[in-house]
């Protein structure tokens, strides 16, 4: 999928083996990883840039995955829907902002929203769900606002997680009351 999509502080466009360097640097940050729930990686470079090719090739089948860009086209994060099911028409979606530079500016918000747009109007799903950790309030405070709701929680690995869903629905009567 060569799709670029435009927001209004964010372009999503295809990931690329360019964002390599800033991805690897991301992958091994401690604060990061926390905030995925994973171990920060310790994957010498140049195998993860074996294991990164493969990984975008293969995702284009099986997934859709976004670099996050500013409008000045600097690559500030990832967002990636998978686990996508075409009868039940849903998906997860997955997002990091890992320029710590562009947190709390409304770069997620816009991401979320604008991908949402594309998954719900024109790859037709119907819910989007995530899972965040519990004690991540940014990032449970950046979904909701973007018009996600909680519905459950699980556990899993040792960590405790905050299910939140959006229907299609939902999202078009949001988007209709944020025009007025």
């Amino acid at each position: 999928m060569d799709r670029i999509l435009i927001g209004e502080k964010v372009r999503l466009r295809p990931k690329r083996l360019s964002d390599i360097v800033e991805d690897h640097a991301w992958r091994t940050d401690p604060e990061l990883s926390s905030l995925d729930a994973t171990q920060p990686l310790s994957l010498p470079f140049e195998d993860y840039l074996k294991r990164y090719a493969a990984e975008i090739y293969i995702f284009k089948d099986s997934g859709i995955n976004f670099a996050i860009e500013t409008t000045e086209k600097k690559h500030i994060g990832n967002c990636a829907c998978f686990a996508i099911d075409k009868v039940k028409r849903e998906a997860e979606l997955g997002i990091i902002i890992g320029d710590r530079a562009y947190w709390d500016q409304g770069y997620g918000v816009d991401a979320i929203t604008t991908i949402l747009n594309y998954l719900f109007s024109e790859i037709n799903l119907d819910r989007i769900y995530l899972k965040t950790l519990n004690w991540n309030s940014r990032a449970q405070k950046c979904f909701q606002k973007c018009g996600f709701n909680p519905f459950g929680r699980v556990a899993k690995d040792g960590y405790n997680f905050v299910l939140m869903e959006i229907h299609r629905h939902q999202f078009e009567a949001k988007a209709k009351k944020d025009e007025s």
